[in-house]
């Protein structure tokens, strides 16, 4: 079966350099520039802190020599310590702040993620899986605020590296010639680890949302497994995607863990050189024995926030490959674009395709230079063999798709033109599976009116059947769904999403009718239902049931993105054409004409 076998990109994934990543993170830091400010200056106070350490340890070193021993030792050491204490409530207070600053960002980064998500059209949908998408919004935004938090560690040290090479130079400038030449080594093999940290890193996230997206996708379809009894099956296929990402992780981990190893191998050949360098100095007289001695001593002082540096840029890396696939979601560009944001009046529900052209891809064209008028008030039915296009004209008419020619006139606006959300407030959709969500029935009922009060619910509810769909449910309107609505039969989600429908009041209706079976007095209360939407809407049915094809003001036949045959049921069957040979083919059976002939059929054969 195999779901998630690579970790190939995504199509609207794109390479950021690192000015532009540090460009798009200081556009998310720019609203809480005070605090940015205030961490920078309390950054600057604790290097100077920080560097503040070897200077008086060296100035204390050269007043003992002629001095007072012990009250030197005891200035010294309560230096010491107040520089100690002063470095950790700076770092507390500049930590407090910056994390201050860093969940802001990451709660307006998620904020701009799921609104793009949003945005989104439904190709967007059908292209990726919802589990990667997922693990952007979570797992890559929370490294995105890691990496701004190391972002000020490193500036801290980068100060902290400035102020004592400063010392060092003052210290004894030959030596410290020496030890900046070493610099270049340093980095470039910094460089080298940086590099490699950041393809580790976002071959790691990959592999994490390739585990999400097996997660999703094996719970979402639990029951389908269950039935055809694929535990094993798609538990093994979690252990495929959970192992490849534990190898790509340990590699990930490696890389990371080796950069703190390496640089302090190299900085212990910088000690070792400056060693062998200042000991042949002091041997030739260039320098003081005391000089080579303190130079040594202070050195460690300025070895520990360049090696940071060095580290923590590979670390940065992994933050950078976060905000990289992060920046890569907002930034995606949606598929249905409007060219203008026109406010939408109540609408008659007068359609128009004019010469139309859709496809999925370039090489899948689903309609062609095809125009169809529905009127206002009207009840067009659709039907067709599955390809036919159906579900495509709903969904654009619906805008969920792009269409790449013609035009669509809704009341003789463009639909390019309309404020979408605003249009979309006069739609009223109900798909094929119902979808419902956690919650009641009267929670879902309301969905598309939050201001439905339950008084108004309960009194459309009894419109249909008198109301007698409700006594089946356990506490009526207050009945939990469940997940999906597993708790509901289908023909009891049906009848919640056709009363979500209503109770919406929507100028134009797009029905996929189910094709699920149910039983007689279910179907009775679906068409009852039904009956009450179509009343007072333009309607656009994808018919799978007879009697609701039957009660079509027209009938549209499709074949592969044309129309073939229009008019009513009975005008088609008398034709002969394609429709009858549907109706004899899938809905005949349907039609109490046909049973009572099975019923007589099956009594002859009885009797013979």
């Amino acid at each position: 079966m195999g779901f998630f076998a690579s970790l190939d990109i995504e199509s609207y994934d794109r390479q950021y350099s690192d000015r532009e990543l540090i460009a798009g993170i200081r556009r998310y830091l720019a609203p809480h520039v005070r605090k940015v400010v205030t961490v920078a200056v309390l950054v600057a106070f604790l290097s100077l802190v920080s560097a503040a350490v070897p200077v008086l340890i060296s100035r204390g070193i050269r007043v003992l020599e002629g001095g007072d021993t012990s009250a030197i030792v005891l200035v010294l050491g309560m230096a010491v310590t107040v520089a100690g204490f002063l470095n950790w409530g700076v770092n507390w207070a500049r930590r407090r702040l910056v994390t201050q600053v860093v969940g802001d960002a990451v709660l307006q980064l998620r904020t701009d993620a799921m609104r793009a998500v949003l945005n989104h059209d439904l190709s967007f949908y059908d292209r990726y899986s919802t589990g990667r998408v997922v693990s952007r919004i979570t797992s890559d935004s929370k490294d995105f605020g890691e990496v701004a938090v190391l972002i000020t560690d490193v500036l801290a040290q980068v100060l902290q590296a400035l102020i004592l090479g400063s010392i060092l130079v003052f210290i004894n400038w030959r030596l410290a010639l020496v030890l900046f030449g070493f610099m270049p080594v340093l980095f470039l093999v910094s460089t080298g680890l940086r590099g490699l940290a950041r393809r580790v890193t976002r071959s790691g996230m990959r592999a994490i949302a390739n585990v999400n997206a097996t997660i999703k996708e094996t719970i979402s379809g639990i029951a389908v497994a269950k039935n055809f009894r694929q535990e094993r099956a798609i538990y093994e296929e979690f252990q495929r995607a959970n192992q490849q990402s534990y190898r790509v992780n340990v590699k990930r981990g490696f890389v990371l863990a080796s950069v703190f190893p390496v640089m302090n191998a190299l900085g212990g050949v910088g000690t070792a050189l400056l060693v062998y360098t200042g000991g042949m100095s002091v041997a030739a007289g260039v320098i003081t024995a005391g000089a080579w001695y303190l130079f040594i001593t202070s050195l460690d002082y300025f070895w520990f926030p360049v090696m940071n540096i060095s580290a923590f840029a590979a670390q940065v890396q992994a933050g950078l490959s976060a905000a990289e696939r992060i920046f890569s979601l907002i930034e995606a560009e949606p598929a249905v674009i409007q060219t203008d944001n026109r406010p939408v009046p109540p609408l008659k529900g007068d359609i128009r395709l004019e010469d139309v052209t859709f496809r999925y891809s370039e090489k899948e064209t689903v309609l062609e230079h095809f125009n169809l008028h529905i009127r206002p008030g009207e009840t067009v039915a659709l039907v067709g063999h599955t390809g036919a296009g159906k579900s495509s004209i709903a969904k654009l008419v619906a805008r969920f798709y792009e269409f790449q020619g013609g035009r669509i006139l809704i009341d003789g606006m463009d639909i390019r033109t309309l404020d979408l959300h605003a249009y979309r407030r006069q739609l009223g959709i109900v798909s094929q599976v119902p979808f419902l969500f956690s919650g009641t029935v009267a929670d879902n009922i309301r969905y598309a009116r939050p201001e439905a009060t339950d008084d108004e619910i309960l009194e459309m509810a009894h419109r249909i059947g008198n109301g007698e769909w409700l006594e089946t449910l356990p506490n009526g309107l207050q009945t939990e769904v469940g997940e999906r609505g597993s708790r509901l039969s289908m023909g009891q989600r049906q009848l919640v999403a056709l009363m979500r429908v209503l109770i919406q009041r929507p100028a134009i209706f797009i029905l996929d009718e189910a094709t699920a079976s149910v039983d007689p007095f279910t179907e009775w209360q679906i068409q009852q239902a039904l009956d009450l939407v179509l009343a007072r809407t333009t309607a656009i049915v994808i018919a799978h049931r007879l009697s609701t094809i039957k009660a079509a003001d027209r009938i549209i036949v499709l074949q592969k993105g044309r129309i073939i045959e229009e008019g009513t049921h009975e005008a088609l069957l008398a034709q002969g054409g394609h429709y009858a040979e549907l109706y004899n083919t899938y809905f005949r059976h349907q039609s109490l004409e046909y049973v009572e002939e099975a019923r007589e059929r099956f009594e002859q054969a009885e009797d013979g």
